[in-house]
């Protein structure tokens, strides 16, 4: 239901007398509380809704609100394709928005309502389909495509035609190529301000690392458009959760996201801003156990989403919190007064008791 708007409020004729009075005050509350479970695309309307979501008690923890959700593309087709299974999001060179399904195809979403506007089928140099988790819309325009499989970078255009690949550290390589666990290695990637630095996260720690010490590889690039294997940094994850994605912030730093499911309890879902800038690099560490000369990267918890308010949310299994599903895709999609405007998305494997969820949050960054 949507709310009514002030010109058909106004257009009662008598609002005189209790009974008006009190039609139109149930009228305009329930409107509200419509408005709040409703997520809307950034922009002059978002923001009004977002200041009047913050009245209601939007808050997760003292950085970061939620200004709604929406489960519109749940269990949905376009063009024959599965709309679901997403592990990554990415903010286009025109301000719209690409969503990667972890089934190899990319699809395009419209800014204001989210529906898919194309969708693009994506396969390595073999015609094989990925295991694609990570996205980046590169400053030209070209898709980077992570996937844990091997794990990979690849460089894709706008129509999915497979340009070339980056280089990949052997010891990050799925094992017996390398130390790395099937199903936990990159699923986060992010390009930093100004395009010269990528980063990809391991989900999982290696072999030999100690258990929640995970890897986290970067690229640089000067003069030339190719990407070159730079610094790596261990990052430590909470115990049982894993890393799922990442976001470079405007200042440098990186918003992390880290994720975890317990069985008959439901996901538990992180949000922290981390600083690499003073962590040593690891990438001629072969063990990383917390020793000491190690810097790892420092973190600072955000929120932990259990707090969010739901929403009025549904869960389809048991959570902590019904607004919380298999949280996996996040991008910044700008700032504005309250903070940074950030975008997640559940997936929802195509699993009828998991949901196809997007979020829309406010980051204040410390």
């Amino acid at each position: 239901m949507r709310p009514r708007s002030p010109r058909s409020l106004s257009s009662s004729r008598s609002l005189s007398g209790p009974r008006s009075l009190r039609t139109l005050l149930a009228t305009v509350t329930a409107a509200l509380a419509a408005a709040a479970t409703t997520l809307t695309a950034a922009g002059p309307a978002h923001s009004n809704a977002a200041h009047s979501n913050a009245s209601q008690g939007s808050a997760c923890s003292p950085a970061v609100s939620i200004d709604g959700y929406s489960d519109a593309l749940d269990k949905t087709t376009y063009e024959g394709t599965f709309v679901g299974n997403f592990s990554a999001l990415a903010v286009d060179r025109d301000g719209s928005l690409a969503a990667l399904s972890d089934r190899s195809a990319l699809f395009g979403l419209d800014r204001r309502t989210l529906r898919p506007t194309g969708v693009v089928p994506l396969a390595d140099a073999s015609g094989a389909a990925l295991d694609s988790e990570g996205l980046v819309i590169d400053v030209d325009g070209t898709r980077l495509v992570g996937s844990e499989a091997e794990p990979s970078v690849r460089r894709y255009d706008r129509k999915g035609r497979l340009l070339g690949s980056l280089p990949v550290p052997d010891a990050l390589r799925v094992a017996p190529a390398g130390r790395a666990v099937t199903n936990q290695t990159f699923e986060g990637l992010t390009l930093f301000p100004g395009g010269r630095t990528l980063l990809a996260s391991m989900e999982g720690a290696l072999s030999g690392d100690t258990a929640g010490i995970v890897r986290f590889q970067t690229w640089e690039r000067s003069g030339g458009r190719e990407f070159r294997l730079s610094a790596q940094y261990g990052y430590r994850a909470d115990t049982g959760l894993g890393v799922v994605e990442t976001a470079a912030t405007p200042d440098g730093r990186l918003l992390v996201l880290e994720r975890g499911f317990t069985s008959g309890v439901g996901n538990t879902v992180r949000l922290y801003v981390a600083d690499a800038r003073r962590a040593t690099d690891t990438g001629g560490v072969e063990n990383l156990t917390g020793q000491a000369g190690v810097r790892l990267i420092r973190k600072t918890l955000l929120a932990d989403l259990v707090t969010c308010p739901s929403l009025g949310a549904v869960a389809k299994q048991p959570q902590p919190n019904p607004l919380l599903d298999n949280i996996e895709g996040m991008v910044i999609t700008g700032r504005g007064p309250g903070g940074l405007r950030l975008l997640l998305v559940s997936d929802d494997n195509q699993n009828a008791v998991q949901t196809t969820r997007f979020y829309r949050l406010r980051v204040r960054l410390p």
